[in-house]
């Protein structure tokens, strides 16, 4: 029968016939057969299923092998012997028949497969299952390629009877398999081909998915080996793409665990580590492999996690341009999005790696565009965000950008707090971990986005200062847009620390020059000082060295002054001279942003005479007004009303004096900065001052300058509005003060008015805090609690002159910097007559400067501000019903809420009052307006100082309008050099992070350490302002490494 069917097979009969005749050899097989019979039968079988050279032949050999083999089971057993699968395996000798081939072949394990099939309720089968166990571990070690390991993993998958057992072979044989899949190479580029191939891989890798649940301790040693292939350093074998298959299998719940292993390893180098990061990052172009993306970020946050920032640097900059192109495949386009995201916005301290993405952009947004898919809709509203996001943060090049704009102008744009947020959480320094024991005492910038101070003793003065003038939106983008190149002025030196302010990645800067360069001569270093005085000096400084600058702009310098010295000479003159600029043009920066003008008149009661001066001013100093002055609830003229104010309330400049106590234990002091508040909330006694040594009674002395400090706690809480209103009130001048009337050539009655008659951009308040106490001869500060508007409006007095734009002429006679203070004692709170003929200019509360103590020459500093520009608030312009007017009885709330509470109430709803950030010299955090309005009844020693408020629809805004819109985050571009000097110091800062982090991992494995706890500076000099220096500002958050500028 076998020789009339072998020789049919091979005939030239027509296929009909052929198929005719083989039905009927199978039909025999029910038929009694002898056990040689069927033998021969099973070899030829044997020989059409595995030589077959056509498909027939092959067809026929499976179909005469089922039938014979299911009718005769024991002659089958019998055939079908261990000695025939081991020889069918091993391709030679053993006790298979001559016809067996010599190499193995996919189609052999399709025989095995078959023969296993029809013996599975043999017991014979267990021996067989034993053999292949051995035999399954063995090939794959051969590296068997693509086809045959599917074809294997297809057998162990229906047979997993035939799968190593114990542990240990179990885990031999994963390990053989990944180092399997490593080698392998597709054979063609074809769609078909390479969809076969793809195939063939997931068979495989589905197979080391089913061993590693039956056997859990696979698993992970199984993923050591991944890893050791794929960060292996030799570059004469490159691992298999196909690797990509296994980590859909990787359960999710591990990703802490093993990233925190492998990025904690001190065995694994970093050579290895980049070249592993790199392999993963080319498996986004695997289809239909899930989670890579997830990994690679994951590797990349713990990578960041413990400072290893040059590995990401280097893979980052080799890799950007790959994940980009993967976006023009739709099968990994939402992996290569995912990864193209991260690497570009954790990467913000250099544009190196955006811009190697820039030339390709458009090309990728119009091939999109032309297509209309939802899918393309969707990932170009993706690609467009992330566009905006790194023009904000890298603005500054415009030949870059401006097609690109171009490209995406009508796609979705996020909202700037949108992409400071994204910025803030994407990057290196701000990742989060919870391998906490290997994060060094370095961290980035807060969750703020904003950058702290660092306090270099006792400066926390000028800390503050900066940190308000730096949140004045429209005062940082002039000082940012200004060409300063080649110049060494103190204006070039703020530059430099607004552009650090804004784009470093430290948590705090250093300023040691601009601090060195700014404080006035007569500050003692290392001392704590007044900054209202320092606010005042720096501004004149500027503002004279500008106007000196200008004015020798067109001549040359002499040959023996250069930039340096020219600045050096004009920050010696004192007093600083102003000489009235020819045009508005002309005017310097400060006069553009704080400079307004105050019209003094007075009018004779005997000849109703009057005289009129104006003088400019960059601050107002308000005095706090007497309680009758808030009792009348109208201020009316009163006789001399402001001689108890000049007399209680002489401003103080660098006297040194402390308060007085009951006793001196209760206080609680860490450097200067003296805990003076009970744990009920009441501030506690002070210290006798040495200045009271003269007086005859020290305890009754101590008594009444302690009566003189709680009754200057008045129970009606002023505002600023009354503070103003006090200072421009109208002073009767009679007795002692009679006024000097020129026409009438003697001393007569007379009433002294002040009004505004030009705004500022920024109008400056200084509450006069600190006096004189002639009693007890010290000075002293006023703890009343000031109520802050959020909105008020300015009365500004309009004349037909006035209407027109500001000629910028200046009185003749008048300085600069007689302001302020010295204004202080000649303006008093103004009348109602006058408001008829006023403007009011609405303004806005743009940051407050709180001092925490209770004298000038102690405590501590610190400012709330909020980013506000000419058009509005940071959140939009306010309408007029919501202002607080600066005006008398008419413009009061009669009725309902107080004024404040009702501006509250309805910033409140519009969530205007959570933009504000606290800036307490190295930290930075949110906080609230309801949170400054508190501040000194939560804390009473801690008051607002010095406030800002910006005029609202500026004509001198300087807005993202310029440059053709280039600016795109609302700043100006910045210059190379400034922005080569911070990408430079932001490398070097991420160095720092990875070389402490580094460290502090070999010392954690070698022993543990004592450490200081978290809230300190470290090293606070003598008399500095420590942690407790101010209640509401908050402690100090430790600070790794310093940029010095």
């Amino acid at each position: 029968m076998e020789k009339i069917l072998e020789g049919l097979v091979s005939s030239t009969h027509p296929l009909p016939l052929k198929r005719a005749i083989v039905r009927r050899v199978v039909e025999s097989a029910e038929a009694p057969l002898s056990e040689p019979q069927c033998r021969a039968m099973f070899e030829l079988s044997t020989r059409l299923i595995l030589q077959g050279p056509d498909p027939f032949q092959r067809q026929v050999g499976r179909q005469v092998l089922e039938a014979y083999a299911r009718h005769h089971r024991a002659a089958f057993e019998a055939f079908f012997t261990r000695g025939l699968v081991l020889a069918l395996l091993r391709g030679a000798g053993g006790e298979g028949p001559p016809s067996i081939p010599p190499g193995l072949d996919p189609a052999v394990l399709d025989y095995i497969q078959g023969g296993l099939r029809l013996l599975i309720s043999c017991p014979a089968v267990l021996e067989l299952f034993a053999l292949l166990q051995e035999e399954a571990s063995r090939l794959v070690g051969e590296r068997p390629p693509a086809p045959l390991c599917a074809r294997l993993c297809q057998l162990l998958a229906d047979f997993p009877q035939c799968l190593p057992r114990g542990r240990k072979a179990a885990l031999g044989f994963c390990q053989q398999l990944v180092r399997s899949i490593a080698h392998f190479q597709t054979q063609g580029t074809r769609e078909a081909e390479l969809r076969l191939y793809v195939a063939q891989v997931s068979q495989v890798s589905g197979l080391l998915r089913s061993v590693w649940k039956t056997e859990p301790d696979t698993l992970l040693p199984s993923l050591q080996e991944l890893f050791a292939i794929i960060s292996s350093i030799d570059t004469s074998f490159e691992p298999s793409v196909a690797l990509a298959s296994l980590v859909q299998h990787i359960p999710l719940q591990m990703i802490t665990v093993l990233i925190g292993s492998l990025t904690t390893d001190p065995n694994v180098k970093d050579a290895s580590m980049t070249q592993a990061l790199c392999r993963m990052i080319e498996w986004l172009s695997w289809p239909l492999a899930q989670h890579v993306e997830t990994w690679v970020i994951a590797l990349l946050k713990g990578l960041a996690a413990v400072q290893k920032f040059t590995i990401l640097i280097d893979v980052t900059l080799l890799k950007i341009e790959l994940v980009f192109n993967r976006l023009w495949f739709p099968l990994v386009r939402p992996g290569a999005l995912a990864v193209l995201s991260h690497m570009l916005l954790s990467f913000q301290h250099s544009p190196e790696a955006f811009h190697l993405i820039v030339p390709h952009v458009v090309k990728l947004v119009k091939s999109f565009k032309s297509n209309s898919l939802p899918s393309s809709t969707t990932f170009l509203g993706q690609l467009s965000e992330l566009i905006h996001c790194m023009m904000y943060h890298y603005s500054g090049f415009p030949e870059l950008y401006e097609p690109i704009l171009e490209a995406i102008k009508d796609l979705p744009k996020p909202g700037e707090e949108k992409i400071k947020m994204i910025l803030n959480q994407s990057a290196w320094t701000s990742q989060s971990s919870s391998l906490q024991s290997c994060l060094s005492g370095f961290s980035g910038k807060s969750e703020t986005g904003k950058t702290g101070l660092i306090n270099l003793g006792n400066t926390c003065y000028m800390n503050s200062v900066i940190q308000a003038l730096f949140m004045a939106t429209d005062f940082r983008r002039h000082v940012l847009s200004l060409n300063l190149n080649g110049c060494n002025s103190l204006m070039r030196k703020l530059q430099h620390l607004f552009a650090f302010l804004a784009h470093t990645q430290r948590e705090a800067y250093a300023p040691r020059i601009f601090f060195e360069a700014s404080r006035p001569p007569w500050f003692a270093a290392r001392t704590q000082q007044d900054c209202s005085e320092y606010l005042r000096f720096l501004l004149d400084r500027l503002h004279e060295e500008e106007r000196t600058l200008k004015a020798l702009s067109s001549s040359e310098l002499p040959g023996d002054m250069n930039d340096e010295s020219l600045v050096q000479d004009v920050s010696s003159k004192t007093p600083l001279s102003t000489k009235p600029p020819a045009a508005a043009e002309d005017r310097t920066l400060i006069e553009k942003m704080f400079r307004g003008k105050l019209q003094t008149s007075i009018c004779c009661s005997n000849c109703k005479s009057t005289s009129h001066k104006e003088e400019p001013f960059t601050d107002l100093s308000l005095a706090f007004c007497p309680p009758v002055f808030l009792e009348n609830g109208e201020p009316a003229k009163v006789d001399n009303l402001s001689e108890g104010k000049d007399t209680s309330m002489e401003p103080v400049n660098n006297v040194a004096f402390s308060p007085v106590a009951e006793t001196t234990s209760d206080i609680l002091a860490v450097g200067d900065c003296s805990e003076m508040v009970m744990n009920d909330g009441t501030p506690k006694d002070h210290p006798i001052d040495s200045d009271c040594e003269n007086v005859t009674d020290p305890v009754t002395c101590k008594t009444e300058c302690k009566d003189s400090l709680q009754k200057h706690v008045t129970e009606v809480t002023p505002s600023v509005i009354d503070l103003l209103n006090y200072f421009l009130a109208p002073e009767v001048l009679k007795g002692d003060n009679k006024y000097y009337c020129e026409k009438c050539a003697s001393l007569q009655n007379a009433e002294k008015t002040m009004q505004v008659v030009e705004e500022p951009e920024y109008l400056i308040l200084t509450l006069l805090r600190f006096s004189y106490d002639p009693k007890c001869h010290i000075r002293r500060k006023i703890l009343d609690n000031v109520s802050l508007p959020l909105v008020l409006e300015l009365p500004v007095k309009r004349t037909v002159s006035s209407l027109s734009p500001v000629s910028g002429v200046w009185s003749v006679g008048v300085e600069f910097s007689d302001t302020g203070e010295n204004l202080a004692k000649k303006l008093k709170p103004s009348g109602a007559e006058e408001a008829g003929c006023s403007q009011l200019i609405p303004y806005v509360l743009s940051s407050v400067v709180v001092h925490s103590g209770i004298s000038s020459e102690s405590g501590h500093y610190y400012s709330y501000a909020r980013n506000v520009s000419s058009s509005g608030s940071s959140s939009g312009s306010f309408d007029q019903s919501q202002s607080l007017a600066l005006a008398y009885p008419q413009n009061n709330f009669m009725a309902g809420e107080a004024p404040v509470a009702a501006v509250e109430k309805k910033l409140g709803e519009n969530e205007v009052s959570k933009e504000w950030f606290l800036f307490n010299d190295s930290r930075v955090t949110f906080t609230s307006f309801q949170s400054v309005q508190k501040i000194t009844s939560r804390f009473p020693k801690d008051t607002a100082y010095v406030l800002l408020y910006k005029k609202q629809n500026s004509a001198n805004a300087l807005n993202a309008s310029s440059a053709n819109g280039l600016w795109v985050n609302g700043d100006p571009p910045l210059q190379k050099d400034l922005m080569d000097a911070i990408t430079k110091d932001n490398k070097l800062y991420l160095q720092e992070q990875e070389l402490s982090a580094r460290t502090q991992a070999l010392q954690a494995a070698a022993a543990s350490c004592s450490f200081r706890p978290n809230g300190f500076d470290d090293n606070d000099p003598p008399g500095s302002c420590g942690p407790t220096g101010g209640g509401g500002g908050g402690g100090f958050s430790t600070i790794g490494g310093l940029a010095v500028m």
